[in-house]
This record gives structure tokens, C-alpha cells and sequence, in this order.
């Protein structure tokens, strides 16, 4: 008999688990349940009850040429789950997974540049979109920054006549960073380390891989992208100071507002982007510098520069800040997630990137 087949996505918060297949020589649906679904956090346990975890779990069973289709309410990948499937028990070590989208990134590295991509199975040079993930990613197993946040996944099945390029930013320190995977690390969060975070050094290996691509005929010059959230939204900020010239668009999504990239934000003049973030974010202050920036850029005549703040509608539209009885701090951090409407085109924010042109080729 061969292996259950895990079947995942990264969804909203994260890589998620929604079916398993599993060969099966009865002739007879059997019955199925699931437990340890639920991770055991307060917010989840809240959520399990409202999207029917709690009391089932089991979406569909169908059984149809000796291959058993069990269809989940998705649930994290980080729960010790126990799927029953007629008195049989599996778990993960039962099973190989495999996640929708994510999987046809390739990992690559060049000298100490860290990437995984996505090519587009089309013929001639295509469109190129640089992503830059968020501080949770950070680390050395080129793994997280496609697996663990909603962003690259996303783009490669809304775009998938384009190359993605996911490079993951580096932790200050090696060792520390394999106490484990990106994000969720909390010893590396709270024991005072600094970190990496997207130096010009190492956006600048970006770009040279980008021009290379360009040289060899693979991507079309006039349509590079660069997008990031959080720590990457500050990345995508300093990337148009280190290698403007590449992009004819840029994302930029709740970024770090520190003075640096503060400065560079007020000198885009020329430079087409739009910058998006929630009405209330974990760092209180964040959307009043991005607003002044914003405006300043108005101001100085750039016309293509671009704000979203969402409202508390439009981020609960995507199952964000849905929970009852949340403190005002909890809502201010889950709201964070701000990448996700804009990853899902909320107020045509990314279809307004990808049709953008470089000018002056």
C-alpha cells in the first residue's frame, strides 16, 4: 500500500493542512474524524468553533479508483494532528506532504545569496516580481520565506506567467537561528539579538541575479516588480534606493518606519508605488509616518504614489481580527497581517503593480 499524501497550502497565517489521499482497497466510503486540530492558543480555539474544527473537522470523504479523498477544515501544519480513518490512525509521520504552489519554488543559492524561485512555464522573457518576506522569516534554510508567510505562494498562483523571486534575508546569528524554523522562533525574538534584516549589501545580490536574467533573455526589462511586508515592506523602501532603475512598480505593505528608510520614502519622486498598511497596526505610529510620506511624495508632484490604510471591515473580510472580546493590543498585532488583503488584490492593489511599465527603456 502506498503513503497517505498530506495535502497543504500557505494560507492566510501560514502554511495550513486541507486533505489527505490515501490509497484504500475497500469498496466502501469509510467514515473518518480528526483530532488535534487546534492548536492550543486561545485565538485558535476561538476560530476552531466558529469554522467548525471544533465539532468535526471532516469536510467530504470520497473514494473513487482505490484512492480515498479525506477533505479538512484546514488547520495548521504545526498541529500533532490524528486523522481516524475507519479505526486506522495516521499522523504526519504517516504521510508526505505536499503544499500547492509553494512547491514549485527552486531553491538556489549563489556564494552567500539565499533564494528559492519560481519560473513560469511560458516561452520567451517574462515579467519578474521580487519578494521580500517579513522579520519571522529571517534565517539560513531557505524554507520559511516561501512556506511560512502568505506572499510568494500567493504571487506565482495569481501570476503565474511571471518569475517570483524569494530570497530570505539572514539572521545575525547562524547557530541561533537552527534552534528552529522562521517564524515563531520567541527565544530568537526576546533574547536581545539583533538581526540582518535586508542590508544594501545583500539587496544589491538581488538585483545583479535580476540584471543577470535580464542579460540572458529570461525576464522583460520594462516589467520588474519588488513588494514586501514589515521588515520586507522597509526592504522593498531601501531597495528602490539601491537599485531603482530595475523596478516599474513597488508594493510596499505596513514597512519598518525607521529614519532611514523614513528619508528614502520623502525622496521617491519619480518612483511608481503604493504603500498600504491597517488602521491600527502593533506599532501605534507606523501609518502617520507612511501618510506623511505619502503626502510629501503628492506634494513634490509624484502622481503614482499610492496609500491604502484598510479599515476594520476589509481586514475582518479576510478572517483578520474576527475574534469577539480581544484586547486592543491583540487586535493591533493580528492586524499586522495587512499583507493578506493586499496579496488577495483588495482595491486592485496588485493588479495595479503588475500592469505597470518601466519607462524610458
Amino acid at each position: 500500500m502506498g503513503k497517505m499524501i498530506i495535502k497543504s497550502r500557505v494560507g492566510y497565517q501560514g502554511q495550513e493542512i486541507y486533505g489527505f489521499l490515501l490509497p484504500w482497497t475497500g469498496d466502501k466510503e469509510p467514515k473518518a474524524s480528526i483530532s488535534g486540530n487546534i492548536l492550543d492558543t486561545e485565538r485558535d480555539r476561538k476560530l476552531a468553533r466558529m469554522d467548525g474544527r471544533a465539532e468535526n473537522g471532516i469536510d467530504a470523504v470520497e473514494l473513487k479508483d482505490g484512492q480515498l479523498t479525506v477533505s479538512v477544515k484546514p488547520f495548521s501544519v504545526s498541529c500533532k494532528f490524528e486523522l481516524t480513518v475507519d479505526g486506522e490512525k495516521y499522523t504526519a509521520a504517516d504521510g508526505d506532504i505536499t503544499t500547492d504552489w509553494a512547491d514549485k519554488f527552486v531553491p538556489g543559492r549563489r556564494d552567500e545569496f539565499i533564494y528559492r524561485l519560481y519560473s513560469p512555464d511560458c516561452d520567451g522573457p517574462r515579467p519578474l516580481i521580487l519578494f521580500l518576506h517579513g522579520g519571522g522569516e529571517q534565517g539560513f534554510d531557505n524554507y520559511a520565506q516561501v512556506y511560512s508567510c502568505f506572499g510568494a505562494a500567493k504571487l506565482a498562483e495569481s501570476y503565474p506567467d511571471c518569475y517570483v523571486l524569494a530570497p530570505q534575508a539572514h539572521a545575525e546569528d547562524e547557530a541561533l537561528a537552527k534552534l528552529g524554523r522562521f517564524p515563531g522562533n520567541s527565544t530568537f525574538a526576546t533574547a536581545g539579538y539583533s538581526v540582518k534584516a535586508w542590508t544594501r549589501e545583500y539587496l544589491g545580490m538581488a538585483a545583479d541575479m535580476i540584471r543577470e536574467m535580464i542579460a540572458a533573455g529570461k525576464v522583460v526589462p520594462d516589467r520588474v516588480y519588488v513588494t514586501g511586508m514589515s521588515m520586507g515592506g522597509s526592504g522593498t523602501i531601501r531597495m528602490l534606493s539601491v537599485a531603482g532603475d530595475l523596478f516599474a512598480a513597488a508594493v510596499c505593505i505596513c514597512p519598518r518606519m525607521t529614519p532611514e528608510v523614513y528619508d528614502i520614502m520623502r525622496g521617491l519622486t519619480h518612483t511608481k508605488i503604493w504603500l498600504a498598511c491597517a488602521y491600527l497596526d502593533h506599532i501605534y505610529f507606523r501609518h502617520k509616518y507612511i501618510t506623511d510620506a505619502v503626502m510629501e511624495l503628492k506634494d513634490a508632484g509624484n502622481k503614482d504614489a499610492r496609500l491604502t490604510i484598510f479599515s476594520p471591515e476589509q481586514m475582518q473580510k479576510y478572517g483578520i481580527g474576527v475574534v469577539e472580546d480581544e484586547t486592543i493590543e491583540e487586535i493591533a498585532g493580528w492586524n499586522h497581517a495587512c499583507w493578506v488583503p493586499t496579496y488577495c488584490d483588495e482595491e486592485g492593489i496588485m493588479s495595479w503593480m503588475i500592469n505597470q511599465k518601466k519607462e524610458n527603456i
